[in-house]
């Protein structure tokens, strides 16, 4: 009878902890699939898809090759020009804005023009510290012609 006891107060134990979600967390943690998506034509994938691969190629030892052909694969050559001039005034990464590499971004649809597309971009610095920044594209050629701290429309 004891036996039947104790294993009562275990079930209904563990069927409080369940309907409270205390279980929930060693679910979500055991590693469920995770996936991305995005498609060429959205320009909001494309600025994303340039963000997570120039911050791959800065990381990677050896990938300065591969960041400039980022740069003349995403960026107008007008911006490019631009950037190269705001790098050896300031110092920094002219695409992040920085002298580091940061260790997360998002992407986010901020509107759309006729001519252009605006997103912000939010990099994620040690310490849990972020920064905006944001960027233009044009929506016929899926070129970045901005990045800064306010868009083109804001100038």
């Amino acid at each position: 009878m004891n036996t039947t006891k104790a294993t009562r107060r275990t079930t209904l134990a563990l069927g409080l902890a369940l309907a409270l979600g205390l279980g929930v967390t060693a679910q979500a943690s055991a590693g469920a699939p995770r996936s991305v998506s995005g498609k060429p034509s959205d320009n909001i994938t494309r600025i994303a898809d340039f963000y997570g691969a120039y911050i791959d190629a800065v990381t990677d030892e050896g990938g300065g090759e591969l960041q400039d052909a980022l740069r003349a694969h995403y960026l107008t050559p007008a911006f490019q020009k631009e950037l190269n001039a705001w790098e050896e005034k300031e110092h920094a990464d002219g695409v992040l804005r920085a002298q580091n590499v940061p260790l997360a971004w998002k992407v986010t649809d901020n509107g759309t023009t006729a001519a252009r597309t605006e997103a912000v971009v939010t990099l994620t610095w040690s310490a849990g510290q972020t920064s905006t920044l944001v960027v233009d594209m044009t929506r016929g050629s899926h070129k970045i012609l901005h990045i800064g701290a306010k868009g083109i429309g804001s100038k």
